[in-house]
């Protein structure tokens, strides 16, 4: 699977990039974490913090997949709103996993601040904007859920937005507690800590075969093999490869970095931005004052016509900031991608089980808020894998039914 094209923006931030041997021995373990990017990054940080043995490997090097075109938007709020899924799963479930999803971010944010590579996690608050006069409604619904439900959240109408940006919208939420991230640094910081910590690393190393037991799993590569008692496997998208999700949505998102911006000061607390159109347009600055700025996403385009499409898209993007900022009129794009993006028809990430795979795990934190779900599964599997009841995993299912109701949700004890 390719997973992204163009000119990625992250790379260039981390020098040296810590590197990481070949491996070059058997060996055995508690956990073996198959893939190197944000979810196995979190997970193995995770897992020696609770004192088990672990193994990280990656086919690449760490971080060089998906992670490296991520945008580095960390939110509370979902694609899904916590309304709709309280109307889709019922209102434990859904206020459930938006409390998921908020001490999450909060975890994210604590860790960011104890890691040895500055992984440039700003805390932020966000500006979600009506993008047309009829989503304001259901602004208001969202805004009344917030607030009963004790989330941290301002309702602003178009006079306060209009106080507050450059620009007029009908209606928006202004939430706190989200965050801005450099997504390659905070993998490498996470690994890092991890590595030091005991996990043992290996990037060039690609899984070819697994053998499955009663109370092990053997990976073998090329040359060696690992026995470990569980396998968790983060590999992103290209879980995809090796079995199929009926929930899993694979489209294609474009991003562009542009140059720096000499003055941001109306772009208000440097707030994370962005919308309630679908797919949708989001933006934020970085710690250099450039402006990241993504969305567009569609299904994929054929192989011929994707380089066209991505000069097409980084336009169209940079023409969204001039809209809501007339004065960045000298923006350019010094960095611009696309990279497959991955959803649920239901909203929800996919961790837990999997038939044909025993003693194994899979995290798949398909959605715009990735980070966020991948520490979810973070703390659920460590949790897990030293005997902590998680009932959370039930919601959370690669199994779990694909009409929820939420007349029959589900029980979280």
């Amino acid at each position: 699977m390719i997973l992204n094209s163009g000119k990625l923006a992250w790379p260039h931030t981390l020098s040296p990039v810590p590197e990481y041997p070949v491996l070059n021995q058997d060996l055995d373990c508690d956990v073996l974490v198959v893939g190197g990017g944000m979810s196995g990054a979190t997970l193995s940080y995770e897992l020696t913090k609770r004192k088990l043995s672990t193994i990280v490997i990656d086919k690449r090097s760490i971080g060089g997949g998906s992670s490296s075109a991520n945008t580095g938007l960390l939110q509370f709020s979902n694609d899904k709103t916590l309304t709709s899924m309280m109307n889709t799963f019922g209102e434990e479930i859904g206020v459930t996993f938006y409390k998921l999803c908020e001490r999450a971010m909060q975890k994210l944010i604590d860790t960011g601040s104890r890691l040895n590579i500055d992984p440039h996690l700003i805390p932020r608050s966000s500006f979600y904007y009506a993008s047309h006069e009829d989503d304001v409604a259901m602004l208001q619904e969202e805004y009344e859920n917030f607030r009963r439900y004790g989330f941290h959240v301002d309702y602003w109408d178009r006079a306060k937005i209009e106080q507050n940006m450059p620009f007029s919208k009908p209606a928006a939420l202004y939430t706190h507690g989200d965050a801005e991230v450099n997504p390659f640094r905070m993998v490498h910081a996470l690994v890092e800590a991890a590595a030091r910590h005991g996990a043992q690393v290996f990037e060039h190393t690609e899984a070819v075969h697994f053998d499955y037991d009663e109370n092990s799993v053997t990976c073998h590569t090329q040359t060696h093999r690992i026995r470990a008692k569980k396998v968790i496997y983060t590999m992103g998208y290209e879980t995809q490869e090796i079995k199929k999700d009926r929930n899993a949505v694979l489209k294609v998102s474009y991003a562009v970095l542009t140059n720096p911006v000499k003055d941001l000061s109306d772009w208000h607390e440097r707030c994370l931005i962005w919308e309630t159109a679908r797919p949708y347009l989001y933006m934020r600055t970085t710690p250099d004052n450039r402006i990241v700025v993504g969305g567009m996403d569609e299904h994929p385009p054929a192989p011929e016509e994707r380089d066209g499409r991505a000069l097409h898209k980084s336009e169209a993007l940079l023409d969204e900031v001039r809209k809501l900022f007339p004065r960045y009129k000298e923006l350019k794009a010094d960095y611009a991608w696309a990279s497959i993006f991955g959803s649920t028809h239901d909203g929800l990430p996919m961790i837990g089980t999997y038939p044909d795979y025993p003693n194994s795990y899979f995290i798949e934190a398909y959605g715009g808020n990735g980070t966020v779900y991948c520490m979810i599964a973070a703390d659920i599997l460590g949790d897990v894998l030293t005997g902590k009841d998680r009932p959370e995993l039930e919601l959370l299912s690669l199994q779990r039914t694909s009409k929820p109701s939420p007349h029959k949700p589900l029980t979280l004890r």
